[in-house]
């Protein structure tokens, strides 16, 4: 089974910055995507920015030139550099791990975001 924690949430006024940070663990097999969604309050789910089994990413079209998402293969960990947020960031952001082989999906528990002054 494996298991994501986040961290790094909390709150921060707008134009300021924050790292989100998650780390996987148990039994991965295979290449797997690894990145973040958001959910607001009243809506869907939403992928923010993630890293494709191939080191590539994919953004969203609201978050990129400010946000910036890296992993750490090795320690099987994901990071999110958070820069110029605004208060449309404000979110619970949640980690994921999708394994290609299992076609499966893991989730983290979340970490809020709020950005407010």
């Amino acid at each position: 089974q494996v298991q994501l924690v986040e961290s790094g949430g909390g709150l921060v006024q707008p134009g300021g910055s924050l790292r989100l940070s998650c780390v996987a663990s148990g039994v991965i097999l295979g290449t797997y995507n690894m990145g973040w969604y958001r959910q607001a309050p009243g809506q869907q789910r939403e992928l923010v920015a993630r890293v494709l089994g191939d080191e590539s990413t994919d953004y969203a079209d609201s978050v990129k030139g400010r946000f910036t998402v890296s992993r750490d293969k090795m320690k099987v960990m994901v990071y999110l550099q958070m820069n110029s947020l605004k208060p449309e960031d404000t979110a619970v952001y949640y980690c994921n791990l999708y394994q290609t082989i299992r076609g499966r999906d893991y989730w983290g528990r979340g970490t809020q975001v709020t950005v407010s002054s």
